[in-house]
């Protein structure tokens, strides 16, 4: 009789995938939060301790921030909605929906597909119209001091 030695199989050696990282430079975003400066006061308003001041006066603030921040994204942005279906209504998410562009909240138990209702359709923008930026601008100039002579 012959002996065969016993033989382990080697373990399944699977290279890992890469994960690639992406890095943007903040000059979209500064840029963005210039706009909305320029037209809304964003940032002033956001800065500002509001607690001081009567909900009547917040309102009548917001109502010209608000006006100002729709500029800018009517402007420059063309936004649509992820989802079409009107709020509150029951939808079915099937199996291997992108969950990049929908998340589930609430009791999340098993496997797509998953049943509930529509809380919010969510943005997606489909066009960007931002202004070129000329060399040499510091875009982390969001909005410069101004001086009235």
């Amino acid at each position: 009789k012959v002996a065969i030695p016993e033989t382990k199989p080697e373990p399944l050696r699977v290279k890992p995938e890469t994960v690639v990282i992406k890095e943007y430079t903040p000059d979209a975003a500064l840029q963005l939060l210039g706009l909305l400066q320029k037209e809304a006061r964003f940032i002033d308003f956001a800065q500002e301790d509001v607690s001081q001041y009567s909900d009547a006066d917040i309102g009548a603030a917001a109502r010209v921030v608000h006006e100002g921040c729709r500029k800018v994204l009517r402007q420059h942005f063309v936004l649509d909605p992820v989802r079409t279906e009107p709020e509150g209504k029951r939808i079915t998410l099937p199996k291997g929906f992108d969950a990049g562009s929908i998340r589930i909240t609430g009791n999340i138990i098993g496997t797509a597909p998953f049943t509930g209702t529509l809380v919010h359709r969510g943005w997606r923008a489909t066009e960007i119209k931002l202004p070129k930026i000329t060399e040499g601008h510091n875009v982390k100039i969001v909005a410069p001091a101004e001086v009235e002579l």
